[in-house]
């Protein structure tokens, strides 16, 4: 996308001019401000607008800090209501106190010799000025001053354009993946119970609280979601399945006995069961430390985990459940493909080439004249046998 390729390339150039002492803050924040019109934010093109000394904003910030000043040493009911009208105003015009008029911006704004509400571009030239002069002030502007001035929005500009740049970079990796795997899972899960569904939803949504009862919580819902969602795929039965019981409690043996119906590869059933195991045995034994009282090991990144295994198994289980009402027969080993022979026989690529080429030598492939092949041995064929549709 050219619009992320060139904002990248912006924000790789303001943040060498920030990183650098003789690099140009007004440049930067120039070009961190285009960024953020392009990207659509909207609080860090007004944070650098002020910065840029755009009257649309500094007119009422200066106003509001007059204020503040003088509220300092008198709390008159007028002043407090000119201080509150001045907020309004600000609200406004969409200004934040978190970004555009923190207590840093505004000690740093307050200080007239430092500059104040005017473009740091020129707030540059005057600091240069001085320094190449070599006079600490010039009667209105300190050189100290104005060197805070500069260092204050060199370290903010620094700090949006890292963020922007990180933002932009890394998206589209983990985070964007799993959301596509959630929002995937959200959409089956819908269909098949909005209950679970919302249950799964709000877990997700815990996690990114700040609050430990809500992790805790996190992670009893994930433990509650598996047994809804065993009782969709597989309900209580009286009898046992291998062994295994399959009552109210024992959830984890149900989406077992679910996945030996519905997942025909071995190697594939395996694989889900011990995915559900560990999830099962893990959340089983959170519950127990959080019965006990035992707080300190329940953190948020047991939370996370919980929520992100939870949706993996989730996914896996819903596959199948689709692939279990349209069932699907074995390959033919005579139609498939190299790709398809090395991952399903688990051998290395050549002697995959070495099957498919004695295939089309031999117009087709039985298990004994498999077993003939060099590098096959008894365990590749019995493995044959379990991926694929093969004649004896």
């Amino acid at each position: 996308m050219k619009q992320n390729k060139e904002s990248l390339r912006l924000l790789e150039e303001a943040l060498k001019e920030l990183e650098s002492p003789k690099g140009s803050v007004l440049s930067a924040v120039q070009k961190v401000s285009r960024v953020s019109v392009i990207l659509d934010k909207s609080d860090i093109h007004m944070w650098c607008q002020i910065q840029l000394g755009a009257q649309e904003y500094t007119r009422a910030l200066k106003k509001f800090l007059n204020v503040l000043i003088v509220r300092q040493n008198d709390d008159s009911q007028e002043v407090i209501d000119e201080l509150d009208e001045y907020r309004q105003e600000l609200k406004k015009l969409g200004l934040k106190s978190s970004i555009h008029y923190t207590n840093e911006e505004l000690s740093v704004k307050a200080n007239k010799s430092g500059g104040g509400y005017v473009n740091i571009g020129y707030i540059e030239e005057i600091y240069a000025d001085l320094v190449r002069t070599k006079r600490g002030n010039d009667g209105t502007h300190y050189q100290n001053n104005l060197n805070e001035h500069i260092h204050y929005v060199r370290k903010k500009a620094h700090e949006l354009a890292s963020k922007l740049f990180n933002d932009l970079k890394f998206s589209g990796t983990i985070g964007n993946c799993f959301d596509l795997l959630r929002n995937e899972v959200d959409d089956k899960l819908l269909d098949l119970d909005p209950t679970l569904a919302e249950q799964l939803m709000l877990a997700f949504k815990s996690v990114s609280s700040t609050k430990e009862e809500e992790w805790s919580q996190a992670l009893t819902t994930c433990r509650r979601l598996l047994e809804g969602l065993a009782d969709n795929i597989f309900p209580v039965r009286k009898e046992k399945t291998n062994g295994r019981v399959l009552g109210q409690g024992q959830y984890v043996n149900r989406i077992w006995a679910f996945m030996d119906s519905a997942i025909e590869s071995d190697s594939n059933k395996a694989l889900a069961k011990t995915h559900v195991d560990f999830l099962g045995a893990w959340l089983e034994k959170i519950n127990k430390l959080a019965n006990k009282g035992v707080h300190a090991e329940l953190g948020q990144l047991e939370a996370t985990k919980a929520v992100f295994h939870t949706y993996l198994v989730i996914a896996d289980i819903l596959e199948y459940l689709g692939e279990s009402s349209m069932p699907k027969g074995k390959p033919d080993i005579n139609s498939a493909t190299i790709d398809e022979l090395e991952a399903l026989l688990g051998v290395s690529r050549n002697i995959a080439k070495e099957i498919f080429k004695y295939r089309i030598k031999e117009g087709s492939l039985d298990s004994k004249t498999l077993a003939t092949i060099n590098g096959v041995g008894v365990k590749t064929v019995n493995k044959a046998k379990e991926e694929f549709t093969i004649d004896e």
